[in-house]
């Protein structure tokens, strides 16, 4: 075989060496991407978180009034419970037809998790004895009526006295308030709106009619969680609908595009040889 010589050969050279560079660095670029989106399909979105984010500043509103029933204990230790696995920081009120303020905005999580003990049944019940709640603290000098507005306000005068810049509260109650308490409700809600104070709202087996008018007081009903854990066999709560992953879509998009570029700039140069045709 007779070798040619070709006064180019050194621009293919140049070429060469150019295209694999630009095919390790499309290399690097699709490994980067299929590394972003297992870690993006690892942590999918949520488009309602159902708790308070872990960050200091939030409060929650807990209802002990005389409507607080056993029946609604097990959903009031499984939020407590939620809070604390999720660390972070947060206030506490409670309130009945009065309300104080039990811990401080930026109390660490752990400091909910002794309350927990008051609304769960005892893991080893007592043999012959029906298990029973232990009694709380609250239920002989607190408990009385309900007044909803006396725990939201106390929780938005904490915030704005601390100066938070994003306020949230998570109220827990059966929001069954008192008639005379409506009309002051209606008004710090207002405020709430006004403030810009998130608000979000676990609510114990309340009433149909209740719920559908507190929802509509704060403006958006996916703001109430409606709460399955209760009776003697408690329901896990619904997981929050999932938001579409749009970074997901947009990795998986820029690597097809990264794949084609590939293809089309840096294939190789294939030479092919043909016999050359004798025609008699």
């Amino acid at each position: 075989m007779t070798l040619i010589p070709y006064v180019g050969a050194e621009a293919f050279g140049r070429s060469a060496r150019a295209t694999l560079l630009a095919r390790v660095l499309v290399g690097f670029a699709l490994v980067a991407l299929v590394l972003a989106a297992a870690a993006a399909a690892r942590t999918p979105r949520t488009s309602e978180p159902p708790f308070l984010p872990a960050a200091a500043g939030g409060i929650v509103v807990l209802d002990l009034s005389a409507s607080i029933t056993s029946d609604t204990f097990s959903r009031i230790a499984e939020t407590l419970r939620e809070l604390v696995s999720r660390g972070g920081r947060y206030g506490l009120v409670v309130f009945s037809d009065d309300a104080y303020e039990a811990y401080p905005p930026g109390t660490p999580a752990s400091a909910l998790a002794p309350l927990i003990r008051y609304f769960s049944l005892p893991s080893t019940p007592t043999i012959g004895e029906q298990p029973t709640f232990p009694i709380n603290p609250w239920s002989n000098s607190f408990t009385s009526g309900t007044q909803i507005s006396a725990g939201l306000a106390l929780a938005q005068s904490i915030e704005q006295a601390d100066g938070i810049r994003h306020p949230e509260v998570l109220l827990i109650s059966d929001l069954a308030d008192d008639q005379s308490d409506i009309q002051r409700l209606i008004s710090v809600l207002t405020g709430y709106k006004a403030n810009h104070v998130l608000l979000r709202v676990i609510a114990l087996n309340a009433a149909p009619n209740d719920q559908a008018f507190f929802a509509g007081l704060i403006g958006s009903a996916t703001a109430v969680i409606p709460a399955q854990l209760s009776g003697p066999h408690p329901k896990a709560p619904a997981a929050p609908p999932s938001s579409f992953p749009s970074l997901l879509v947009v990795i998986a998009v820029a690597a097809a595009a990264l794949l084609g570029i590939n293809e089309l700039r840096n294939a190789k140069l294939r030479f092919v040889e043909h016999a050359a045709q004798v025609t008699g």
